[in-house]
C-alpha cells in the first residue's frame, strides 16, 4: 500500500519513485500494489512523470489498483488511469480531463508608469504570451494551439489506458462524483480505500510502504516555514504561464 498526496507540482513524486523502486525489488506477478491517490492536478510535466512512475508497476506485470477517497482530477486522473482497476468513494471527484493556463499581463500598468521591459528572444515562438510585454492576437493563437495540443496528448493518454471509454464525452474538462464516474467508465468500483483494504485483508497480507527521511527538530521547523512559503508560491504559479492539467 502506497500513498500519493499531490500538490500542483506533484512534489511527492520523488518519494513515490523510491517507494515503487523498493516494492519492485520484491514484488511478483501474483502481488498487487494499491496506491491511495489524492490530487486535484497540476503541472503537465510533473504529473506526466508521476504517471510514468506508476507505469513501472504495470510494466513489471504487477497488478496496480488506485483508490480515490476524495479527488483524482486532471493530472490526478492521468495517474489513476494507469491502474488495472480504479476504486473510488461515491462522492470522490474524478475527471477534469482538460488543460488550463492563466497569465496576468502588466503591460498597461508599466506603460502608465513609464516603465519599459526589454524581452530578447531567438526563435519565432521562444516566447508567445508574456506578463510584461504587449501580447498580440497571433501570440494568443499560438498559445491556444499549444494548449490544444497538450489536451490532445492528454486525451490520447487516457484513451490508451481506459479502453472502451467515450473520450469525447469525458474529455470536456468537466468533473464528476464517483457515482456518475462509474456510469461513464472513469472508475471500476465504488467503495472507500478502507473498505477495499478490509476486503483484501481477508485474502492477502497487507504491507504499507513509505519513504521517510529522519529530520532534526530544527529541520522540521524550517520545513514548516518553507511549506507555508511554497503554498504562497503555488498560488502565484496558478496565475502564471505554466500549463496545468485541470
Amino acid at each position: 500500500v502506497l500513498d500519493f498526496d499531490g500538490d500542483v507540482r506533484a512534489s511527492a513524486v520523488d518519494n513515490l519513485r523510491r517507494e515503487i523502486s523498493a516494492v519492485l525489488q520484491i514484488a511478483e506477478g501474483k502481488d498487487e500494489v494499491l496506491v491511495r491517490l489524492e490530487s486535484p492536478g497540476g503541472m503537465v510535466h510533473s504529473y506526466g512523470l508521476a504517471a510514468s512512475q506508476l507505469r513501472r508497476i504495470t510494466s513489471q506485470g504487477v497488478t496496480l489498483t488506485v483508490c480515490v477517497d476524495q479527488v483524482a482530477a486532471s493530472g490526478g486522473y492521468m495517474m489513476a488511469c494507469i491502474a488495472d482497476k480504479i476504486v473510488a468513494a461515491p462522492f470522490a471527484v474524478l475527471g477534469s480531463i482538460g488543460v488550463v493556463a492563466q497569465i496576468p499581463n502588466f503591460h498597461r500598468l508599466l506603460k502608465k508608469n513609464d516603465i519599459d521591459i526589454e524581452l530578447l528572444t531567438a526563435g519565432e515562438y521562444k516566447r508567445t504570451l508574456t506578463m510584461f510585454g504587449q501580447n498580440t492576437d497571433g501570440d494568443r493563437a499560438k498559445f491556444q494551439e499549444e494548449l490544444e495540443d497538450t489536451h490532445s496528448l492528454f486525451k490520447d493518454f487516457v484513451r490508451d489506458n481506459r479502453r472502451g471509454l467515450d473520450i469525447s464525452r469525458v474529455a470536456t474538462g468537466e468533473h464528476w462524483y464517483g457515482l456518475r464516474a462509474l456510469d461513464l467508465g472513469l472508475v471500476d468500483e465504488l467503495m472507500t480505500s478502507d473498505e477495499y483494504l478490509l476486503r483484501r485483508s481477508k485474502e492477502a497480507d497487507l504491507f504499507e510502504v513509505s519513504w521517510q527521511v529522519k529530520r532534526t527538530l530544527a529541520e522540521r521547523l524550517g520545513l514548516g516555514a518553507e511549506a507555508a512559503m511554497e503554498r504562497v508560491v503555488e498560488r502565484w504559479f496558478h496565475r502564471g504561464s505554466s500549463r496545468f492539467l485541470q
